[in-house]
């Protein structure tokens, strides 16, 4: 028998062996696709000189009818049971069964059902999954779960029963600015000692901000600008670590240049 590559037009020689493992679906060795072999099969070659096998057109599945051979299904233990205690009964009474094969057989909705495979490692991987799946997005959405009224309270509540801490979430909103005052530097010629007092009012903890200081002249007119990381105005890297624990007061000591002299008015802004 041979087919054709629809690709390559490449012809092979093939037989029953190979198309009953292969099912009909063969990988041409020309090119490297695989293909129906029985889309083009045919048992003889058409005259040369010829391009295309004539393809098959579907057609339904042909009935067998001629059967060699037929096993008989197993005796059913109740027919087997049935059937030895008529070869004892007497010859009247097996005269009257001609056939024991005829007795009647259990349904098959009574007879005991095998057991299922057992579905459980299915059921705990897809629940791994899940749970994973459900990590990835608290991950990915923490800030604004740690900043929740209802969820944070919990978060905070496990993460204490684990010894772990969660990270800092940023809500400059929450920030209040109690207290504030500026004076010329007592040691540093030319500069401006403000201090201020921060109060976070949020339920959770959070790092210390960038202070914007803005100063302006007794017209108003704006003279210079300075932003400050916390490392800048926090002596102590601890307590930067730790950040601004819920309703906790800190103060804030800054030390800016004084542009000529003229600065009589400042304002905060928190980042």
């Amino acid at each position: 028998m041979y087919a054709q590559c629809p690709d390559c037009l490449t012809v092979f020689s093939l037989n029953t062996e190979t198309l009953a493992q292969a099912r009909g679906q063969v990988m041409c060795g020309h090119c490297g696709i695989e293909f129906d072999a029985l889309a083009t099969l045919v048992d003889q070659l058409p005259p040369e000189p010829f391009e295309y096998l004539a393809p098959r057109m579907p057609e339904p599945p042909p009935r067998l009818e001629l059967a060699v051979y037929r096993p008989q299904p197993p005796a059913e233990p109740e027919v087997a049971t049935a059937v030895a205690g008529l070869a004892d009964a007497p010859a009247g009474i097996r005269d009257d069964v001609e056939d024991f094969s005829t007795l009647v057989v259990t349904p098959r909705f009574a007879r005991p059902q095998e057991p299922r495979a057992r579905r459980w490692p299915w059921i705990s991987a897809c629940l791994l999954l899940l749970l994973a799946l459900g990590g990835q997005i608290a991950w990915a959405k923490r800030d604004a779960l740690i900043a929740d009224d209802t969820v944070g309270p919990v978060l905070r509540d496990v993460c204490a029963s684990l010894s772990c801490r969660l990270p800092l979430v940023q809500d400059t909103a929450r920030l209040t600015l109690l207290a504030r005052d500026v004076q010329s530097h007592p040691s540093v010629p030319g500069a401006l000692l403000i201090t201020a007092s921060l109060r976070n009012d949020a339920s959770f903890a959070q790092p210390f901000p960038v202070v914007s200081i803005t100063l302006s002249d007794a017209n108003g007119k704006r003279l210079a600008m300075r932003r400050l990381r916390p490392s800048e105005y926090l002596g102590d890297a601890g307590v930067q670590q730790r950040g601004l624990g819920p309703g906790a007061s800190a103060a804030l000591m800054l030390e800016v240049e004084d542009p000529d002299g003229k600065a009589v008015a400042f304002e905060f802004g928190f980042e």
